[in-house]
């Protein structure tokens, strides 16, 4: 379900069924008993990575509204002829992974979006690598744009009415590729970074790579292989042609981002940078968007330095209310799942904190993440796909819809919200559900295997989507993490309390 969804009801006819069964009996408590618990992979108390139900690489966050959006390589796992997963080629993805949060603490999952191949938006695409998100009122109405990188050869966009798809090729091509001026000789023509400025101007930021001159060798203090570009009035061309900007030691990524009067200009350096750290987040600052930038030094160190395992740096930078945050990727759900191959990435968040003479200062990548920033409210509908942490489950798209639901369900399976604030008291649970067996939820407080508050009843409704209603064992008041535990094989769209 999305917002023009909230309020539905199940058909009448199915309520009536479901309705008679739907209280805690001896017989779905006791499908409870001796379950083993699905593993996380993600420990309780911890916030990083966001999600554990996929691989999500190369982060770009997006404000809308007081909600975050996140758009991810969604890197996909690449197995050998015997079975094993193998390092990431990436010539396997064409899909852009999308959640949301207006906590950065339980994300919503919009799923993987398919922007290129020959189910994609941008099927002239074979690729879909380093997005970047930006929206804007155009004919009074507020559009989405989603940029990024086919391959290392040029920049696609799709648009859409929402932030989450469904998307559209609006220009049938690439909007930046080898054959526009300045750009035949960048090395790596990808990793885009996309600013609206205040008066709705859009410039767009690409490239990378470290060239070889014959000669003289990789030519790694000053690659040149950094473009900015204005862009059109529907932000889907090009006003004008890029112009060369020189970040000392660049190797790929890029962030743009505008803090006062100031444009900020952020990237990955490469791995021969002996005078500013290799593989770091620096950035420059200007009073133009389209420069010239001044080298003001590294914010953010490689993952490796945290987390011991290195590789890549990717990041953006993201106000949310009067504070910015950090979205990087590491490859800590890789290594916890036992996965050995390399260049599976998922994505944390980390607090920003930027001085009042505009420097940024250093960032350490953590486990735990920030604070959640808002508390949750039990008492909108919530999409079953939003979490804090899980074990288990996957996500699918409903047919022919942006809508996911919870699916993969099996005994043990579970998932988590953080800091649900029940105020003065819940007393009844309803869930959206759809199920061809017999299925039970049970709800449990402050602990996966915590205080059981109510039980709802999954009956055999023919696998087609309904309202379930529970009335709980006792209310439930006070602010909880909030836990429900799968019992059965069914699916689970949606949910709310009151």
């Amino acid at each position: 379900m999305k917002n023009n969804q909230i309020k539905a009801i199940a058909p009448m006819l199915l309520a009536s069924l479901v309705m008679a069964g739907c209280n805690s009996d001896s017989k779905t408590q006791a499908m409870f008993d001796n379950i083993e618990l699905a593993k996380s992979y993600k420990p309780q108390g911890e916030h990083n990575p966001l999600a554990t139900q996929r691989f999500g690489a190369d982060p770009y966050a997006m404000e809308y509204n007081g909600r975050v959006y996140v758009y991810m390589t969604n890197d996909v796992l690449e197995y050998d002829t015997a079975g094993v997963a193998k390092n990431n080629s990436f010539q396997t993805i064409n899909k852009i992974f999308c959640i949301s949060s207006d906590d950065l603490v339980n994300w919503t999952d919009h799923g993987a979006m398919p922007i290129a191949g020959p189910d994609g938006a941008a099927k002239w695409a074979q690729f879909s690598w380093a997005p970047t998100a930006c929206h804007k009122t155009i004919d009074g109405k507020e559009k989405f744009f989603l940029y990024f990188a086919n391959s290392g050869n040029g920049i696609g966009v799709v648009t859409s009415d929402t932030p989450y798809g469904p998307w559209t090729d609006p220009i049938g091509k690439p909007i930046v590729s080898r054959e526009t001026p300045t750009c035949a000789s960048v090395t790596w023509l990808f990793d885009p970074a996309v600013l609206v400025d205040d008066n709705g101007d859009g410039y767009l930021f690409v490239g990378g790579g470290v060239p070889f001159i014959p000669g003289k060798g990789p030519q790694f203090a000053d690659p040149g292989t950094a473009r900015v570009v204005k862009l059109d009035a529907s932000l889907t061309g090009l006003d004008g042609d890029p112009v060369a900007i020189n970040p000392p030691y660049l190797f790929e990524d890029a962030g743009a981002n505008k803090i006062g009067d100031t444009y900020y200009y952020s990237y990955c350096t490469n791995f021969n940078s002996p005078e500013i750290g290799n593989g770091r987040i620096a950035y420059m600052t200007s009073k133009n968007p389209m420069g010239p930038y001044t080298f003001q030094g590294t914010f953010f160190n490689n993952p490796g330095d945290f987390f011991g395992i290195g590789g890549n740096n990717h990041h953006a930078v993201c106000k949310l209310g009067n504070e910015y945050f950090l979205f990087y990727h590491a490859q800590i759900l890789r290594e916890r799942m036992g996965i050995t191959a390399d260049g599976y990435r998922s994505t944390n968040v980390d607090k920003v904190t930027i001085t009042e003479d505009g420097k940024i200062e250093q960032v350490t990548g953590t486990y735990t993440g920030v604070e959640q920033t808002k508390a949750f409210n039990p008492f909108n509908y919530t999409e079953a796909e939003t979490m804090a942490r899980m074990g288990g489950i996957e996500t699918r798209y409903l047919d022919g819809t942006t809508n996911l639901c919870v699916t993969g369900i099996n005994t043990g399976d579970w998932l988590e919200l953080e800091g649900v604030d029940f105020a003065e008291g819940a007393s009844q649970f309803t869930a959206k559900v759809a199920s061809n067996s017999k299925g039970a939820i049970k709800i449990c407080l402050d602990k996966v295997d915590g205080e059981s508050v109510g039980y709802l009843t999954v009956k055999n409704i023919n696998g087609q989507f309904c309202d379930v209603t529970a009335n709980l064992a006792k209310p439930v008041s006070g602010k909880h993490d909030l836990y429900f535990v799968f019992a059965g094989e069914f699916e689970f769209d949606g949910w709310q309390f009151k």
